[in-house]
């Protein structure tokens, strides 16, 4: 069974916390709901305390699909980063969650403002070796132990954005331990197709993320030699069904594959340009009349 989720980075960026700095954690969720969601992810604004926040939720309908997290294998100790770890995954088991998500963000670059997309600095072979020796580990607890899957996120300005890079990732980790949370947004900005890529990662997908491209603000970024944070300033991405991917085409592999998890709609904007409550209620309209979800 397919369920709707919507991320709180349309109200607010946490890399970016002047994006959405006025609207409350209150006025997100609620608005999730009545666009029409049943889940969520987790934002900086939201309870600490898991019991807490699975109050303001139950009362909206609502529950926790994923939450971010930052690996950062390449830079710290697999102990420390297992400690952050296992706090995440107990956590998430309040809400019954099936999956943790995140990126490698050690040594990256997608979260410096000024530092362009293009100079993104290729992994070393070590780099490689301690991320998929480090995630076959998180992710064997994440399921022995938690009953949840680690959802690998390729993410611009990282080491796994590319087509090949995200094959090699799941080459080199172990299919029950290591699955893909699949980003069309991401692929496409990459300048990849993202129709190739889930028809190749489909099988490995554990959670998918849905967003939409302005092909003339990536084309932009690229002649301007932007950063990922001012692109999305700009514009890059918005809700499915208003920028240029192949929504139908991706929704059809979707159908086909008997996929059955979440697919959020992620669609990082600057709230005061895209207001959240509108582009959240374009988004569920268009998967659910339009693709069918």
């Amino acid at each position: 069974m397919i369920q709707l989720g919507i991320a709180p980075i349309g109200w607010t960026n946490d890399d970016m916390p002047e994006l959405g700095e006025d609207i409350t954690f209150e006025q997100c969720i609620s608005e999730m709901a009545l666009a029409g969601y049943k889940g969520c992810e987790v934002g900086k604004k939201y309870p600490k305390d898991p019991v807490i926040l699975k109050k303001y939720l139950d009362i909206r309908g609502l529950t926790i699909c994923n939450q971010w997290f930052s690996y950062e294998l390449t830079a710290k100790s697999y102990e420390q980063v297992k400690q952050d770890f296992m706090n995440q995954l107990h956590f998430l088991k309040h809400f019954n969650s099936k999956v943790v998500g995140g990126a490698e963000c050690g040594n990256t670059i997608h979260g410096k403002y000024n530092t362009p997309i293009t100079q993104r600095k290729k992994a070393s072979d070590e780099d490689w070796k301690k991320l998929t020796h480090g995630l076959n580990e998180l992710g064997k607890i994440a399921l022995n132990d938690f009953g949840m899957h680690l959802s690998y996120h390729h993410h611009m300005g990282t080491m796994i954005q590319t087509i090949d890079e995200t094959d090699r990732l799941l080459n080199e980790t172990k299919e029950e331990y290591v699955k893909l949370n699949y980003d069309c947004g991401h692929f496409a900005f990459a300048n990849e197709d993202p129709v190739k890529a889930l028809k190749k990662f489909i099988g490995r997908t554990a959670h998918i993320h849905f967003k939409d491209v302005r092909k003339n603000i990536q084309e932009q970024v690229y002649k301007d030699n932007n950063s990922f944070l001012q692109a999305v300033k700009l514009g890059i991405y918005t809700v499915p069904g208003n920028g240029n991917l192949d929504m139908h085409t991706l929704a059809q592999i979707i159908h086909q594959n008997d996929y059955k998890g979440w697919i959020v709609v992620e669609a990082e904007q600057d709230p005061a340009k895209a207001n959240p409550f509108e582009y959240a209620q374009k988004g569920y309209q268009f998967m659910t009349e339009t693709l069918k979800f």
